[in-house]
């Protein structure tokens, strides 16, 4: 359904035309003058345009005078199936006062008997300037409230994500050897001979209570393969912060909002920072190897902000594996 009222054509300027157009308002003022003394024929083929173009502006200039010269609305003057201006005023209420989303209002709308599409009613919410809830603020500001995501107690609540990197080709990549160097260029050159040199997908679980963290170096992120990961995970926290994470509901988070699962975002910083790009590896083997060691480290000796610059198996009450406090 379209509306009568805030089209996108209605807004275009009507003195603007289009890079190709052959006429400008203008052009069509001289060609009104030309063809008072001229046979319209004549005067189109001077300008490029048809005769039946050259027809058109002069009789609207005869109906209309200088404002037929004008680009018109490429909006029908008739709309049967366009969306009710009650309607509309109905949306732009329930989207100010309740600050609903547009499937709650298609919703009320079709409880009040006004059968309403979702997609309809967010096309109304752009027209109208109201499609984000900052717009609905004078002051833009986002009109909700932050609410923290807190767990209550070890294995509450479990954050995973999966973090795809480049694969480390035997002998290390330009990392190692330089962007010019020969190794670089061989590899490139494999590239471009059709080999792959392949990515390796980081697996990570997070502990949200204690921050306790466990990561896989997988080759592909597949249903069969993260469900693995899951119950190795499991089986971790289990033997080492005796934490149970049985009876465990699977919740996405909102697409494109990756605040709500923020405690396995900003570890996959960490481990950007202090692990993966901390050295240089020369094979994907040997950092996968020293992922295991990452491990241990990161969860028994390295200080965390949320765990008072204490390791994260420091909040566990129940005590920890004992781990060397020196390893390789």
């Amino acid at each position: 359904m379209r509306s009568t009222t805030n089209s996108s054509a209605e807004q275009k300027d009507p003195s603007v035309s289009h890079s190709n157009a052959p006429l400008t308002v203008e052009g069509r003022h001289r060609l009104v003058e030309r063809c008072k003394t001229r046979p319209i024929a004549h005067v189109a083929a001077e300008m490029g345009i048809s005769r039946q173009c050259a027809s058109r502006w002069v009789n609207r200039h005869r109906k209309y005078g200088d404002a037929g010269l004008v680009d018109r609305p490429s909006v029908p003057n008739r709309q049967p199936t366009a969306t009710p201006a009650e309607v509309v005023v109905r949306i732009e209420r329930l989207r100010r006062d309740r600050k609903w989303s547009a499937r709650r209002i298609a919703q009320e709308l079709a409880g009040e008997g006004m059968a309403i599409s979702v997609r309809t009613v967010g096309r109304h919410l752009a027209q109208l300037g109201l499609n984000r809830r900052r717009f609905l603020d004078p002051t833009g500001a986002s009109n909700r409230v932050p609410r923290r995501i807190t767990a209550r107690w070890p294995g509450h609540m479990v954050h995973l994500d999966v973090k795809k990197v480049g694969a480390i080709p035997d002998g290390g990549g330009w990392r190692a050897h330089g962007r010019g160097s020969e190794q670089a260029k061989q590899v490139e050159r494999a590239k471009d001979a059709g080999a792959r040199t392949g990515y390796t997908y980081l697996h990570s679980a997070v502990d949200g209570y204690s921050r306790p963290a466990y990561t896989e170096a997988l080759p592909n992120e597949k249903a069969s393969t993260a469900i693995g990961f899951t119950h190795r995970a499991r089986a971790f926290f289990a033997r080492h912060f005796a934490t149970v994470l049985h009876g465990a509901r699977h919740q996405r988070i909102t697409p494109y909002t990756p605040r709500h699962n923020g405690k396995v975002e900003r570890y996959n910083r960490i481990l950007g920072e202090e692990f993966l790009y901390a050295r240089t590896w020369t094979s994907e083997q040997q950092r996968t190897t020293a992922l295991n060691v990452w491990n241990l480290h990161y969860n028994y000796h390295r200080p965390h902000t949320a765990a008072g610059n204490q390791p994260p198996a420091s909040r566990l009450h129940t005590g920890v594996t004992n781990v060397m406090a020196s390893y390789n």
